[in-house]
């Protein structure tokens, strides 16, 4: 019995500390970079068509970007 293809799947962007973002899947072992803030689309894109079989492919990428901000007290 195969396994139902999920409706979508979820990443979290965050900037890397040496430049550019990476990209994790949540719930998953999927990892990405990328060089410019737009560049994450791609990123995510191909490593789910490389990571999922065609008919097992999620829907639906969802993108959740994290900014770690730091300011003065």
């Amino acid at each position: 019995m195969s396994k139902a293809p999920a409706t979508k799947i979820v990443f979290v962007v965050e900037e890397d500390p040496k430049g550019g973002f990476v990209a994790s899947a949540v719930g998953q072992y999927v990892v990405t970079q990328a060089d410019t803030m737009q560049a994450p689309h791609a990123a995510v894109r191909e490593a789910v068509s490389c990571h999922c079989d065609a008919d097992q492919r999620p829907k639906v990428i969802r993108l959740h970007y994290v900014r770690d901000e730091v300011i003065a007290a």
